[in-house]
């Protein structure tokens, strides 16, 4: 039996403070682990519409995140599938209008799209011009890659830790 292609999406522009927090989780992941071949680790930063052909080979899509939605910096949130489309209502920053689009697109325009959940954070600070994280935010990076790495898990992917 062939396992699923489970890929793990950052989003975001590393120079506008917490809004790089997809990125920046992306690295560290990298860092820190080792993933089975059938897991694949991308950076997309603000690539929209440039990521539709290498969304469109996942099976499992597994997007890190910032996710305003008026609530205290460092709310973690978790999107399913299912609820994706409602959130184009609410689209905050550039790069999730194009990010949301594309995926609208994949699900309209092609024939396989990948089951998707987004994991995501509430930024404290989108306005900055900094590489640097927020504290707050910085302080939730593991907290999502727990989150990620059980959501791997139970889709059908492995990891170990780098030792």
């Amino acid at each position: 039996m062939n396992k699923p292609n489970i890929t793990i999406l950052g989003v975001g522009c590393l120079l506008l403070t917490d809004e790089g927090f997809g990125c920046h989780v992306i690295k560290k992941m990298e860092e820190e682990y080792i993933f089975s071949e059938n897991v694949s680790l991308l950076d997309g930063g603000v690539l929209g519409m440039n990521l539709l052909g290498l969304i469109s080979e996942a099976d499992y899509l597994i997007v890190i995140d910032i996710i305003r939605n008026n609530q205290k910096p460092g709310t973690i949130y978790r999107i399913d599938d299912k609820d994706i489309p409602s959130r184009i209502r609410a689209k905050n920053s550039l790069h999730q209008i194009d990010f949301l689009e594309t995926m609208t697109l994949c699900r309209h325009g092609l024939d396989k799209v990948p089951k998707t959940v987004i994991f995501g954070v509430e930024p404290q600070d989108m306005e900055t011009y900094s590489v640097e994280l927020t504290p707050v935010i910085q302080n939730k990076m593991d907290d999502i890659i727990e989150k990620v790495l059980e959501e791997l898990v139970s889709l059908g992917g492995t990891y170990t830790k780098k030792e």
